[in-house]
């Protein structure tokens, strides 16, 4: 059962587009999508662009791309951080006002000076509350052409606790944080009269007050951030949302994956030729379980995804598991579908092909690909020149075949019908005139058409080419 059962379920993703939707956010994403739809709740999406300098247009649009290739569909946003300044400004105003909040000057030489004197005394670096009132305390004089930030009055003392959804209960005493910056002056080069913009840790409550989330779910990086946010929800009034913080994924030397190192943008993975079905599959189960179950689709997901065994523990991404739980998926897909997806990879190379005509290609050769590029890779053979391994040439196609491979290509030149059953009856001929067994001709046949020796049954890859080409590439010994 969900915490706050009587509240209805709200949950939310707030990507900042700093960048591309890298595979950490996600995974979060999809934590909050499936437990808003188990509790059949509301899917908000946020973005947190107040990274004036780093934000850009294009990592908005690669996150809400993302976002929907995965299937991930939100009931409201995407809303828009930079577009709430006046509501930001407003709730710190009254934080102000009520004591709770208030303005300080120092200016970023007195933040260095300051901390540089604790480092030296050994002291934690911390502000050190010189602009915070405080009853029978008398403040600096406002100094001449200082533009203040605001500052949120942290409690002095006792504790934060909470009940964390993944990690259980976690205490934080006030004495280990400070007195946050909640709202920082416009940038020097911002129009006249421009708004300051709120930090992180404010404006992340005030979203989640005003949008009314009822659970976050959140990396595991955000568990000293939580503090903060608890002390200014409490400030304000507002309700608590309950939080679950998931532990990272490491990569496959152990270090965190992040935007800035190792990881990948989840549109890699649809140009690298996987299905957003695997993928949500995979991602579910990289700090998630259901039993021992380890294939499963998007409704069972939301069926079983309540907010319990969620691992406490960081997981390891592994590209070769990925890649098979993406084959068991290629597998069972449409061959029509698998054909467009095929079809893409072609236009992308600059070979336009008709994704009609690769349907029943797909079907043949899906087993064997964990990818929808390798299956494009597999049928390049039938849209452009071939070039077999003079190692196979040498193995397979040797002066003792070569004149069966003459007489298969006469046989297969003369068919009236080309199919699978008259192609296996002009092979089964050869094989008997010449005295040679099925791999002995199989195998330079498929070296020669194909350009490589591994391959289906070589009459059901043979049906799907064109009969010229056939006979053409037989021949060009």
């Amino acid at each position: 059962m969900s915490q706050h059962a009587n509240t209805p379920v709200r949950t939310r993703i707030a990507p900042s587009p700093t960048g591309f939707l890298h595979l950490g956010t996600a995974r979060t994403a999809l934590y909050s999508w499936a437990y808003a739809r188990h509790y059949g709740g509301k899917f908000v999406l946020r973005i947190e662009d107040t990274d004036v300098a780093r934000s850009t247009q294009d990592s908005v649009e690669q996150i809400l791309a993302s976002m929907k290739w995965l299937g991930l569909d939100y009931d409201e946003g995407p809303i828009y951080q930079m577009q709430r300044l006046e509501r930001y400004h407003a709730v710190a105003e009254q934080l102000i006002a009520e004591g709770k909040a208030y303005r300080c000057y120092c200016t970023p030489a007195e933040l260095d000076e300051m901390r540089e004197a604790q480092r030296a005394r050994g002291e934690k670096t911390r502000y050190d509350g010189r602009w915070r009132p405080e009853p029978g305390k008398v403040l600096p004089p406002v100094p001449a052409g200082v533009t203040p930030v605001v500052r949120f009055k942290n409690p002095l003392d006792g504790d934060v606790t909470w009940d964390d959804l993944v990690k259980g209960p976690i205490t934080i005493n006030n004495r280990e944080i400070d007195d946050l910056i909640i709202v920082r002056p416009a940038a020097e080069d911002a129009p006249a009269g421009s708004l300051g913009v709120p930090t992180y840790n404010f404006a992340v409550v005030v979203d989640d007050w005003d949008m009314q989330i009822s659970h976050v779910f959140r990396g595991d990086e955000h568990v000293n951030n939580t503090p903060w946010q608890i002390n200014i929800f409490r400030a304000l009034g507002a309700p608590l949302p309950a939080f679950g913080h998931v532990p990272v994924i490491l990569g496959d030397d152990g270090q965190k994956l992040s935007k800035r190192r190792g990881a990948v943008s989840v549109t890699a993975y649809e140009e690298g030729g996987y299905l957003p079905e695997a993928m949500l599959n995979y991602l579910s189960r990289l700090g998630w379980s259901h039993g021992d179950d380890e294939l499963f689709s998007r409704e069972q997901l939301v069926s079983w995804f309540d907010g319990s065994h969620l691992n406490k523990s960081p997981a390891q991404w592994d590209p070769a598991k990925l890649e098979w739980v993406n084959s068991q998926y290629i597998k069972q897909a449409d061959d029509s579908r698998l054909a467009a997806l095929v079809a893409a990879h072609f236009a992308a190379r600059g070979v336009q092909v008709d994704a009609a005509n690769l349907a029943p290609m797909c079907s043949l050769f899906k087993d064997r690909c964990s990818t929808t590029v390798a299956l494009a890779d597999w049928l390049a053979m039938y849209f452009g020149p071939v070039s077999p391994s003079a190692e196979d040439l040498a193995a397979h196609v040797t002066d003792a075949v070569k004149p069966a491979l003459a007489a298969l290509a006469d046989k297969l030149e003369a068919l009236p019908e080309w199919s699978k059953p008259v192609i296996a009856a002009a092979i089964k001929e050869t094989i008997g005139a010449h005295g040679l067994k099925m791999p002995q001709l199989a195998m330079p046949v498929r070296a020669l058409v194909c350009g490589r020796v591994q391959t289906p049954s070589v009459d059901a890859v043979l049906e799907l080419f064109e009969q010229e080409i056939v006979v053409k590439r037989l021949r060009s010994l």
